[in-house]
């Protein structure tokens, strides 16, 4: 199974319950599971996570090693891409929609590319009463036929564990 993230894991991550200095492990183990194929981040969603304010993420996720492990290294089947907006959003969506909706079609496309070998990662919460733009990523998903799950899922499936120890 590949994992492919949202930006608002790693946002979310560090900003909350894994900081960069706090809980190295974590990162180390998101590198580690980048360069073993588990987990990659689409070229987009990369985008999104490097137009971030400069802070410990960006310049984490900037250095050349760990971008190189975690970018998902194909293009988008825009075919794909336009059947998540269409299907799993609305069909006749304006522009400021299009705009609000940002980057999560290509994500749920990338999934969509290999059915059942890719999950989408995301810490949105389902809202199936949610409509157009104001859909969320879970729910389209559903909608589409792609498979996800949130980030404590994630760290059960691939087995993240901190190497903390009490020194007694």
């Amino acid at each position: 199974m590949l994992y492919l993230l949202d930006a608002n894991v790693l946002i979310t991550a560090h900003n909350t319950y894994y900081p960069l200095d706090q809980i190295p492990e974590f990162w180390t183990w998101v590198h580690h599971q980048g360069v073993s194929n588990r987990l990659k981040i689409p070229r987009e969603i990369m985008e999104e996570i490097k137009a971030g304010h400069d802070d410990p993420l960006l310049d984490w996720i900037s250095d050349a090693e760990i971008e190189s492990a975690l970018l998902l290294e194909e293009a988008v089947n825009i075919e794909l891409v336009q059947g998540v907006v269409s299907n799993g959003y609305a069909p006749d969506l304006r522009d400021d929609e299009v705009e609000k909706i940002g980057r999560d079609p290509f994500l749920i496309a990338y999934a969509l590319a290999a059915p059942g070998d890719r999950t989408v990662v995301t810490m949105e919460g389902s809202k199936p009463s949610a409509q157009r733009a104001n859909r969320r990523v879970p729910d389209v998903c559903e909608v589409v036929g792609a498979l996800h799950c949130g980030p404590f899922a994630l760290n059960r499936a691939l087995g993240f564990r901190t190497g903390w120890r009490t020194s007694r």
